[in-house]
């Protein structure tokens, strides 16, 4: 191995070490906690070797729910969250005069506290026994029937799940999207005005392929983060999110850990893999998608 070899592994040790230690480590350990059947956490013993903690977690109906609710946040929340960011810095790009004071507004929701965003979300939407809520107000002043958003019906409570989620996350995207439509060559929006081309075919010719890198990232680490959602739905149904029909992948596994019905890290471990499984397939089919999609 040649001087600059070591070197270079020098360098990069203290990296590895941090992957090793809280990467690489936990995923290894959350896999053979997966596999030991009735394992008891006082004791630190188990009685077998199998895969019974899938079995039951793939059965819990819990668990199901959760999934459900997973993949709808998932399903909604990563094209609308994409493709209004992707419209709104296309406006923002286009406009000279305060660009960026439009710009730090549209950040402003990224930087507040996610607990902060959910009480005020629970304002403008939950009925009380004083008021039904700024929304229902506007729904009933044109004509519409008050609905509970927060105790109500399944489809009311995802509804505000996933504008949450979509306003909680598009302001980073604006953010990387006005950047990379800042850094795309202007010389080819003048070849394709001496043309004559029209602004439709520049923006789907021009502008989606040379900032189609990033808008791959956003959809990759939107994927990544609505499969981890919990802090948004605790933030506007509660702690107990299984009695609010709410729960996600990485609620069930709190839970398991931690909650109520706490104290089974088996489980917990066996849905974690769960998760994992899954985020990695997605993210597979996205590379091999972006090979043919995505211009580099």
């Amino acid at each position: 191995m040649s001087t600059n070899n070591k070197k270079a592994w020098l360098y990069l040790l203290p990296a590895l070490l941090f992957l090793i230690f809280f990467m690489v480590y936990p995923l290894i350990d959350v896999i053979i906690y997966s596999v030991e059947e009735g394992y008891n956490f006082a004791s630190q013993t188990y009685f077998g070797v199998g895969t019974y903690n899938f079995s039951y977690v793939l059965h819990d109906p819990y668990f199901l729910q959760a999934v459900k609710n997973t993949f709808i946040l998932v399903i909604i929340t990563v094209p609308v969250s994409t493709g209004l960011a992707l419209l709104i810095s296309v406006g923002l790009s286009s406009i000279r005069p305060l660009r960026e004071l439009y710009q730090t507004i549209y950040f402003l929701p990224y930087v507040t506290n996610t607990l902060a965003v959910g009480l005020v979300f629970m304002i403008l939407f939950q009925r009380t026994e004083y008021t039904d809520g700024m929304v229902n107000l506007l729904i009933n002043w044109f004509g519409g029937e008050s609905v509970d958003f927060i105790d109500g019906p399944y489809w009311a409570k995802m509804f505000v799940l996933c504008f949450y989620t979509v306003w909680v996350v598009m302001p980073f995207k604006i953010l990387v999207l006005t950047s990379a439509l800042a850094s795309v060559n202007q010389d080819y929006y003048k070849a394709a005005r001496v043309d004559g081309t029209p602004r439709l075919r520049v923006f789907a010719k021009i502008t989606l392929p040379m900032i189609s890198p990033m808008l791959f990232y956003l959809v990759i680490t939107g994927f990544i983060g609505a499969f981890k959602a919990y802090s948004d739905a605790v933030a506007l149904f509660g702690t107990d999110l299984n009695a609010a029909g709410m729960n996600t992948i990485v609620g069930y596994v709190y839970d398991m850990l931690y909650g109520d019905s706490g104290g089974y890290p088996s489980y917990a471990s066996a849905a974690a893999v769960i998760l994992f499984v899954i985020v990695l397939t997605i993210t597979c089919v996205n590379l091999l998608v972006s090979r043919k999609k995505v211009r580099y």
